[in-house]
């Protein structure tokens, strides 16, 4: 019977969807995290009547035919790149970005990561680094006598020293943007990587068009909506009892066709 496969491929499919809904709700206050969404796709269909076929020696032809669906299956799970919302910290070294673009994370293999969350702090070098301690690039270093530092919307690091009366410049931080956001891919710890699918990055200075700003002492919240992503979870597990309520209803039918005497 061909309702039971159908009817597992639709549990399975609702199965990653509930998976994907809880990765978003678990990183509700996850810095700079872009929730995703999983989209199915119908699977082959059995050809029972073809439509268009000629049904008799008149030439006239079947308009609609006969098409039994197998069931459903995964297509994609797509992340969904708006703007979180800006959090205010107060943070020395926290940078938000308002509008499209990624920092530059100089990963410890020399590849270069790309990431929204601007929760940044030094290392024992004085280099603006990520929580795990990678570097940002173009590296920014503050000397050790810093007493303020100040990063405009274009992106210019400004440091106040010890004495000085006037602001010294230590370092300009650039941008970088993607054709296809979408096909990055997440790697954890806040990190995506570019592939073929995202293309190449082109990298500018905060400010300029095509390219977000700054915000100093801000970090960009998480896009998850709790509401939304309750919502889907609940219309999950309605369609994965449903599903299994087929799977039971045709194990009925089986159990009385097994039960016909000759």
């Amino acid at each position: 019977m061909r309702a039971l496969r159908t009817a597992a491929s639709g549990m399975a499919a609702q199965q990653l969807n509930v998976e994907v809904i809880s990765n978003n709700i678990a990183n509700m206050n996850t810095v700079g995290f872009k929730k995703q969404r999983a989209e199915f796709q119908d699977l082959l269909y059995q050809n029972v009547e073809r439509m268009g076929a000629q049904s008799s020696s008149q030439g006239t032809v079947v308009p609609t035919g006969i098409q039994i669906g197998a069931g459903v299956k995964a297509g994609s799970v797509y992340r969904i790149t708006e703007q979180g919302t800006p959090t205010q910290t107060g943070g020395r070294y926290d940078l938000a970005i308002d509008g499209k673009g990624y920092f530059q994370v100089t990963l410890p293999s020399g590849e270069t990561a790309y990431t929204r969350a601007g929760n940044f702090a030094v290392n024992q070098e004085g280099q603006l680094v990520t929580e795990d301690g990678y570097a940002i690039e173009p590296a920014i270093t503050v000397p050790q006598d810093m007493v303020d530092i100040t990063v405009s919307k274009s992106g210019l690091v400004q440091v106040t020293t010890d004495g000085a009366t006037e602001p010294t410049t230590v370092g300009q931080l650039e941008l970088a943007t993607f054709f296809n956001e979408a096909g990055l891919e997440a790697v954890g710890d806040n990190l995506l990587l570019e592939t073929a699918a995202s293309g190449p990055a082109a990298v500018g200075t905060p400010g300029d068009v095509g390219y977000g700003s700054l915000l100093h002492g801000y970090t960009e919240a998480s896009n998850v909506d709790a509401v939304s992503e309750i919502s889907a979870l609940i219309v999950a597990q309605r369609a994965y009892e449903m599903n299994s309520k087929v799977i039971s209803t045709a194990d009925e039918m089986l159990s009385v066709a097994a039960q016909v005497k000759n």
